[in-house]
């Protein structure tokens, strides 16, 4: 496989594909389904739930400016909420949160449904939330999970899980190891965002795509190259801290033939995340999908039962 040539700049990159842990694999180019992947008779299956959040009750993300200061553009938020057979009603569950919550919702249920009733993973109750819509700088979806900072997973902590107990009754354990964050793109850096500046809430982490390039807005000083910053400096730089990631990236993702300077290279942004998560001693899984695309639905198809079975480990 075509190597890149970034890869020189770093020191523990030496392996044929990607960074050079042994937590590091890659995978394709032909993916079949996992076949938990596929409801299974005689398996309990959960039920999901739907409920829609407005912009104009939110004092965490009322709506992003657009044409003047002060004027906002309201928006609709969908959160569904799988509920396995196994939960029991008034007991503390254990929770994955799910950004862009609708594209992953029937993948997320019927995974569940077969590794839960196998016993390979714990009970647990996910909660897929739809961003505030768009993307990219500019954009209340960009806002919410491009920015470094610890707002989404406390808007998510003081607006959304409340909500999801009103509306279900479901009740959310606190302790951070038994709560995991995941998703896609700008999605999967919300989730690391959300376990790395709360830990106190989250501590494990499922990338599929992981947006670690540039695209915070609007800037803040003190990580200006958003969050590029993670491989850049932040993950080096800082204590290692108490979290378990597996993360995917796929050889034709997003900008894979630009140059360092975009800032705006998928593969070799996740390429260095597990390089530094290696050298910091980090828990992490790192997969590599030969000619998988941005978010390959193939991918995702043949990874998502094993990501979350190791992520739950």
């Amino acid at each position: 496989m075509l190597r890149f040539s970034f890869l020189a700049l770093l020191p523990l990159a030496v392996a044929v594909f990607g960074a050079s842990g042994p937590n590091d694999s890659a995978i394709g180019p032909d993916y079949t389904p996992a076949t938990e992947m596929t409801a299974k008779a005689g398996v309990p299956k959960g039920t999901i739930k739907e409920f829609t959040m407005l912009s104009t009750e939110s004092p965490a993300y009322p709506g992003i400016a657009k044409n003047k200061p002060g004027e906002v553009v309201p928006y609709k938020r969908k959160v569904q909420v799988y509920i396995p057979a196994q939960y029991v009603a008034g007991q503390p569950v254990r929770l994955l949160l799910v950004t862009d919550g609708p594209w992953y919702t029937k993948r997320v249920a019927t995974a569940l449904d077969n590794l839960i009733a196998a016993k390979r993973v714990p009970v647990q109750v996910a909660v897929m939330v739809e961003s505030g819509g768009g993307d990219s700088k500019g954009s209340q979806r960009g806002l919410e999970y491009d920015t470094l900072s610890g707002k989404y997973a406390e808007f998510i902590e003081a607006e959304v899980l409340p909500r999801v107990t009103k509306e279900t009754g479901v009740v959310f354990t606190k302790k951070p190891d038994e709560r995991a964050a995941m998703g896609g793109s700008s999605g999967a850096a919300a989730a690391l965002t959300m376990a790395w500046y709360h830990p106190d809430l989250y501590r494990r982490v499922l990338s599929y795509s992981g947006t670690f390039v540039d695209q915070q807005y609007p800037t803040d000083p003190k990580t200006p190259h958003g969050a590029w910053e993670y491989h850049e400096h932040l993950i080096a730089k800082t204590d290692k801290k108490p979290l378990r990631l597996w993360l995917q990236v796929g050889e034709k993702d997003n900008g894979w033939d630009r140059d360092e300077a975009s800032l705006h290279n998928w593969v070799m942004a996740n390429e260095r995340m597990a390089a530094v998560l290696a050298q910091k001693g980090y828990a992490y899984q790192y997969i590599f999908c030969k000619k998988a695309g941005h978010v390959d639905g193939k991918a995702v198809a043949a990874t998502l039962p094993s990501a979350l079975e190791w992520i739950w480990k």
